[in-house]
């Protein structure tokens, strides 16, 4: 059984505009994927600094518990910046594109 010339062309171009849907639809995508990244790192920061806060007021910025947040602090912008070469600065509300983050920049308060 063959397929007629007319016939033949109709299924490429299906064919052809199905594949450039699926391709636009790929990277109408992608820079909402990564908006999603950041807006989740940012959220973990800020709730990071948001923990040192709470455990500097209950127990002091020199407490056990001031010294774990701080490392969960840390490990936040580590995790940003491993991932997509920035961080978060919830004190200034600001994205940092360099390493330069202080670990003891609460320590100031």
């Amino acid at each position: 059984m063959t397929i007629p010339l007319g016939e033949k062309k109709s299924l490429k171009r299906s064919a052809l505009a199905a594949v450039a849907l699926v391709g636009l639809l790929a990277f109408a995508a992608a820079p909402r994927v990564y908006a999603d990244n950041y807006n989740g790192c940012q959220r973990r920061i800020a709730r990071a600094d948001h923990k040192l806060h709470e455990a500097a007021e209950r127990h002091g910025w020199n407490s056990r518990q001031a010294d774990h947040a701080r490392r969960e602090l840390r490990e936040a912008r580590k995790s940003c910046w491993n991932n997509h070469h920035r961080w978060w600065d919830e004190d200034r509300h600001r994205w940092h594109s360099g390493r330069d983050w202080d670990d003891h920049d609460h320590d100031r308060h």
